[in-house]
């Protein structure tokens, strides 16, 4: 009988690949085929393809609504219960990735009128982002949950305080590490949006509300590119991310959005979120399939990247896609095939795409955790797996 046992076991070793066995329910990295569109000859487009594929550091240096207060380094471990370690960084980087996004909120780590950072909290970003440029990774910081009547508020009544606060904060940031080549990149705001609103995330062009706010975020964005470009060293040409409203693919294509002017020609890089559909990626008690013969769900992908290569990257305007993830529903092999199909789709339009990661163990944004920050695992290696293989080239 044990031997018996043993005979299946070494039949299924030889006969399955190691890494459909790394999950409980066998799921393996499916077969595509996208050819990629034709690629811009300009210097910044071809800049971005070197980013290739991205993690983000989530639920980490953007945690905020502060429960300690005066002591700025235990907010990082408040949301995923655990402090980020150079390790985290190594597994990021071991496992073929070329990007880390590192999202930091600012606003509740200032002081006084001038929004003075605390040193304590710069020097903390400053050392995971050393982490990762040491293994040669790029790396975006950018403001990220620093949203409200006192810090950013993307209307026409909340703009001269937004100004004051964007300037401020990347006065400081840009001055700190303006000794950092283009591996650091620099994202203005993270998702603007009329929070709480009706719009929040539905952004209307023909609402006044939101072409308020779009014009606004096109303000806040031409302080930001200013703000950088004035502090000297390599932010003088520097990569900058520039987000439409709430960072969505459907403002980005809308006519109240426009690029920043800027003293250095192809050096701004259009950042947007695409968590798409959004019953399979988002909605927890939504659609938990996704076949990749179901052009339904597939044409929502190519759907936002044909509308984005074609205003954009087409003309020489490079795309990131900050942002996208799918909620874990018991549905790994669904998520595996989302995750392929999103990563060469992405590729096909020549736009890198990073992975969420929250790794939130205190509430149900779990649902995106990828990685055990304690172990220095990957939860579901065939996700990554999936990003890797359609992710570089």
């Amino acid at each position: 009988m044990r031997l018996t046992v043993l005979l299946l076991i070494l039949a299924v070793l030889f006969t399955v690949p190691f890494s459909a066995l790394a999950a409980s329910d066998m799921s393996s990295v499916p077969d595509i085929d996208l050819p990629r569109m034709k690629l811009p000859g300009n210097e910044a487009v071809a800049f971005v393809q070197k980013l290739q594929v991205g993690w983000n550091l989530g639920g980490a240096l953007e945690s905020y609504k502060d429960p300690f207060p005066g002591n700025d380094l235990t907010l990082e471990s408040y949301w995923s219960g655990v402090t980020t370690t150079e390790n985290v960084i190594d597994t990021v980087y071991a496992s073929g990735y070329n990007t880390i996004r590192i999202p930091v909120s600012w606003h509740n780590h200032v002081t006084g009128v001038h929004d003075d950072i605390n040193v304590k909290w710069m020097d903390r970003v400053q050392e995971i982002v050393d982490w990762a440029i040491k293994r040669n990774l790029y790396v975006i910081i950018n403001c990220h949950h620093d949203l409200g009547d006192d810090f950013i508020k993307v209307t026409s009544d909340g703009y001269a305080r937004s100004a004051e606060y964007l300037t401020n904060i990347w006065t400081q940031i840009a001055d700190r590490f303006a000794s950092y080549d283009d591996h650091l990149i620099f994202e203005g705001m993270n998702e603007p949006r009329l929070v709480g609103s009706m719009y929040e995330w539905q952004f209307e062009e023909s609402s006044i509300d939101c072409q308020d706010a779009a014009d606004c975020i096109n303000r806040l964005n031409q302080v930001f590119v200013d703000t950088v470009r004035s502090r000297g060293g390599y932010n003088t040409d520097r990569y900058l991310m520039i987000p439409s409203y709430a960072a969505s693919p459907f403002s980005a294509v809308s006519n109240t959005f426009r690029l920043p002017a800027d003293t250095v020609l192809d050096r701004l890089i259009v950042s947007t979120h695409a968590y798409l559909p959004y019953t399979f990626a988002m909605d927890a008690q939504g659609e938990t399939l996704f076949m990749l013969n179901d052009t339904y769900l597939t044409d929502f992908i190519d759907g936002f990247m044909n509308q984005m290569y074609a205003r954009f990257v087409a003309n020489g305007i490079p795309v990131i896609i900050g942002e996208f993830g799918s909620v874990n529903k018991n549905n790994l092999q669904d998520r595996v095939n989302f995750t392929a199909y999103y990563v060469a789709a992405a590729r096909q339009h020549n736009m890198p795409c990073l992975i969420w990661d929250n790794a939130a163990f205190r509430n149900s944004d779990e649902l995106f955790g990828l990685m055990d920050r304690r172990r220095c695992t990957w939860t579901f290696p065939e996700i990554i797996d999936a990003m890797i293989r359609y992710g570089r080239y």
